[in-house]
């Protein structure tokens, strides 16, 4: 008998050590199925616009509600969402948004009106800051310093498969099946991302002497959130735009006076002032979003209208960015456990320049034959920056900042996206009276890749600036 548990107990704590090592590459798999989730929601229902608003009647204006008020509700929540998840537990604030997205997705199967599909699509954006908030935070929390790149290169990997797959599924559910059925495979992932959180994790993730959040604090961002993005993407549509971007860009200076002087703040405000690396990255982030979210849409233009492409060739064509993005953003991520973030993401930065400059001129010539390099070239570039600042961003905060590092940076992306839609639609407006048609548009367009250009530049300075 004794000998018998002489055998047995090494070999139990053999496999209790393998289950142990393991259990991280399994948080990273449900990390990374929620990472798709979120992106994937957001491009496949571009193609099904069209056919919602036949359904419901819908003016073109309407429709773009149902992708603006997702990123709206996100932004607006990511913060608060992110201090209460301090509170009662990372995994909780999971492992309800991964519910709510599924609970919202049947909302939006069964929608009757495009009213109903506008709530569910609200319900959706506030799931989806559910999970922004807290996944990230949860990968840095399993995995050790050292391999913490690895996770974010595989995790930011997973969020260009979203992006990329999202118009190719989204557009086949939606010719055979009916745009309805994108929602029944949203519930689906969903429902197995549930099911996969309440098996492996079992950990909430408190942080340690996190009391009530900031109520009043909590009001205040998400009103100025509110302003400020309504503003920007209504900026040449409605003339009162403006005083809603001035009023939301007050309220969040009052927002950020009232946050200095808070014991439990939404935001510490202190963080961003002390802690250079944090700061810089962040500024970083969002202006190499502003300078690149856009491409698809711009090329997506240039290539049917200029070039005469029809949309299946147009959009395989555009998948050339987002699949070196998958296939390399694991390497780069590896390597920013082994290398300076700053000169991996910074190099990236001057690589995606690089690339934004080319595609300047090549829309100028009209040409067609250097785009996949140069795609190619902006795939590379991203995956340089991406993972390698994402890993800067969450190493240079404490444990207990983690899910307000994980919010900030998201809040940081939707608001380059925001911001990048904007500045498109303001250049698309320019009118050149001299000038046909199909030439307009090419220096529109030109023009928007130059306006880009400098601003990816731009995001070099605060990138390379947080140089310890």
């Amino acid at each position: 008998m004794r000998e018998s548990l002489i055998i047995v107990l090494p070999l139990f704590e053999r496999e209790v050590l393998f289950v142990s090592r393991s259990l991280p590459y399994k948080i990273l798999g449900i990390v990374m199925l929620s990472s798709f989730l979120t992106p994937f929601t957001s491009s496949s229902l571009t193609l099904s616009l069209p056919d919602m608003g036949r359904e419901f009647s819908a003016s073109a204006s309407t429709l773009g509600w149902v992708l603006e008020i997702f990123l709206l509700a996100s932004v607006v929540f990511l913060l608060p969402v992110g201090k209460m998840a301090d509170r009662i537990g990372k995994r909780k604030i999971f492992l309800w948004g991964t519910v709510l997205f599924a609970l919202s997705s049947v909302c939006a199967f069964f929608a009757t009106s495009m009213a109903w599909l506008l709530a569910a699509r609200l319900l959706q954006g506030l799931a989806a800051a559910m999970i922004y908030a807290t996944n990230m935070a949860i990968l840095v929390l399993v995995f050790p310093l050292e391999k913490r790149g690895m996770a974010m290169g595989w995790n930011v990997s997973m969020v260009y498969v979203g992006l990329s797959l999202g118009p190719v599924l989204g557009g086949f559910f939606n010719y055979y099946f009916g745009w309805r059925s994108i929602f029944l495979f949203i519930i689906v992932c969903s429902v197995l991302c549930s099911l996969a959180i309440l098996k492996f994790l079992k950990e909430e993730w408190l942080v340690e002497g996190a009391k009530g959040g900031d109520g009043l604090g909590a009001l205040g961002y998400g009103l100025a959130m509110v302003l400020v993005m309504y503003g920007l993407s209504e900026l040449l549509q409605q003339s009162w735009a403006w005083c809603a971007l001035a009023g939301g860009l007050i309220l969040f200076a009052i927002f950020l006076r009232h946050e200095t002087r808070c014991e439990q703040p939404v935001l510490p405000v202190a963080l961003l002032w002390h802690n250079r690396m944090f700061t810089l990255s962040n500024l970083a982030a969002m202006l190499n979003y502003s300078a690149t979210f856009a491409i698809s849409f711009l090329l997506s233009m240039y290539l049917q209208s200029v070039l005469g492409l029809s949309s299946r060739d147009a959009g395989l064509l555009l998948l050339v960015q987002p699949v070196i993005q998958a296939i390399l953003s694991p390497k780069t991520g590896s390597l920013s456990d082994r290398y300076p973030a700053t000169t991996l993401s910074s190099a990236g930065m001057a690589i995606i320049a690089c690339g934004l400059l080319g595609l300047a001129f090549t829309v100028r010539a009209r040409l067609f034959w250097p785009l996949v390099p140069i795609l190619m070239l902006i795939g590379f570039g991203f995956a340089l920056f991406t993972a390698p600042n994402n890993n800067a961003i969450m190493s240079s905060v404490e444990k207990r900042y983690y899910s307000m590092a994980s919010s900030l940076l998201s809040t940081m992306r939707l608001i380059g996206q925001i911001l990048s839609v904007a500045i498109v639609t303001l250049l698309m407006s320019l009118h050149w009276d001299y000038l046909p048609a199909s030439a307009m548009l090419v220096r529109n367009i030109e023009i928007a890749f130059f306006v880009f250009t400098a601003l990816c530049l731009a995001g070099m300075v605060p990138s390379l600036s947080r140089r310890k």
